[in-house]
């Protein structure tokens, strides 16, 4: 048998390897690089990464604790990568609950018709604001002229018998009047004083102000052609909108079968959410609590507001084994409607973590959470233990401590770089 000459092997391995590598390209970098290793070397390409132990055979591939992502300041701030220094913080859990939005009961009232009478005037159209005590309808009322009467009348004869008291009190003085004559005009006044303040109260009872009685009075004698003593001004009792219109000009009112309210006022500017909580999760949520709202679904829209559950019922619903929660929410500019459904966040909980981090900052290689850590040169992915979660964050139980430096925003981009460094070593 012949022998070939060592270097008619080495050449015939040589091409073996070259063939090996065009034929299957898809071979284990290993592999391949195990094949190239037959070749004379050639000056490799510069890669985005740099690996000190690149070279050793021992490294697993998906090991990045070496690797430094070199980027220059403003590499960093052309690509919006953002940063935040590492620090301790709190994980809220949250309950999801299905909720309703209701006007809030101490914010809604009805505006009655408190005499007997007809509508004579709405001041007011439905969605108009209102102030507090504002007058919004002018009834006519027969019942209303009888009680102003009534005062304005008793109000006269007390002031007759206030003089005729004190004229007989002077004449007593002088004694040019008897005892009896005295006594007399004594009692009258009193009696008089007595109608007075009856007639000023039943004036009260109707929501009439005596001073404002008379007033009215004193004008209507310069203008007898314009009384005002059949004219009772309705007011709204508090600030808001009109809702609900409920009669019109002519309506007759305050008779049994008669319409009861004029209008209805409702204080948007809170209101509250229904919720209906089972069973399980009840024992969790507490009065005080904060509460994420959004309309809809979760997520469905980007619209939040924030409130806090007022209410937590002891009573359980017989039928579907929940309790009502009751969440107020602050509404100023009138977005959230009532009977609009929304998806509330009841917070459940709250944990202090000693390293809080941003969900966006963490990445997924090779199966193991990976943050970029900001350093000299660039960025440094760094493996680490997670730890309990929130909707926004985790807490790390191992591999990064307080204070160092990471990427929040982006980080996508810094994973790009990675993979296409490994690429580049592959090859």
């Amino acid at each position: 048998m012949r022998i070939l000459p060592s270097a008619a092997v080495g050449a015939v391995l040589l091409a073996v390897g070259i063939a090996l590598g065009g034929a299957l390209p898809a071979l284990p970098a290993r592999l391949r690089q195990a094949l190239a290793g037959l070749t004379p070397e050639s000056p490799g390409r510069a890669a985005a990464v740099d690996r000190p132990d690149a070279g050793r055979d021992d490294h697993p591939p998906t090991d990045h604790a070496d690797a430094v992502i070199r980027m220059r300041p403003d590499q960093i701030a052309g690509q919006d990568i953002v940063t935040m220094r590492v620090g301790g913080g709190t994980l809220a859990r949250h309950l999801l609950v299905p909720g309703t939005i209701t006007p809030d009961t101490d914010r809604i009232a009805r505006v009655p018709a408190r005499v007997v009478g007809t509508v004579a005037e709405m001041r007011k159209r439905l969605g108009d604001a209102v102030q507090a005590n504002e007058v919004v309808a002018i009834l006519d009322s027969r019942e209303v002229a009888d009680a102003k009467s009534e005062y304005l009348t008793a109000q006269v004869q007390a002031e007759l018998q206030t003089i005729n008291f004190e004229r007989q009190q002077k004449l007593l003085a002088s004694r040019s009047a008897s005892e009896a004559a005295f006594e007399t005009a004594r009692a009258a006044h009193l009696e008089t004083r007595l109608r007075v303040d009856l007639a000023r109260q039943k004036l009260s009872a109707l929501g009439l102000d005596a001073a404002a009685v008379a007033a009215a009075q004193t004008r209507d004698e310069a203008t007898p052609t314009q009384s005002s003593l059949r004219r009772y001004p309705v007011r709204a009792p508090l600030a808001g909108r009109i809702v609900e219109r409920k009669v019109d000009v002519g309506t007759a009112v305050g008779k049994e079968g008669d319409p009861a309210d004029l209008y209805t006022v409702a204080d948007l500017s809170n209101v509250w959410i229904e919720l209906s909580v089972p069973t399980l999760d009840l024992a969790e949520v507490r009065e005080g609590a904060r509460v994420a709202v959004t309309p809809g679904r979760a997520g469905g829209a980007e619209r939040q507001a924030e409130g806090r559950v007022i209410f937590v019922s002891p009573f359980l619903n017989a039928d579907t084994r929940s309790a009502r929660v009751v969440v107020a929410l602050p509404n100023p500019d009138l977005a959230w409607r009532p009977g609009t459904f929304v998806t509330a966040e009841v917070e459940i909980a709250r944990d202090v973590v000693p390293v809080r981090i941003p969900k966006a900052s963490v990445q997924t290689i090779a199966g193991r959470s990976v943050v970029f850590v900001r350093n000299a040169e660039g960025f440094e992915p760094r493996a680490v233990t997670l730890g309990r979660s929130d909707d926004a964050a985790y807490a790390v139980a191992a591999g990064l401590e307080a204070g160092a430096e990471i990427a929040i925003g982006n980080t996508f981009l810094l994973k790009a770089e990675l993979g296409k460094a490994e690429a580049g070593h592959d090859d």
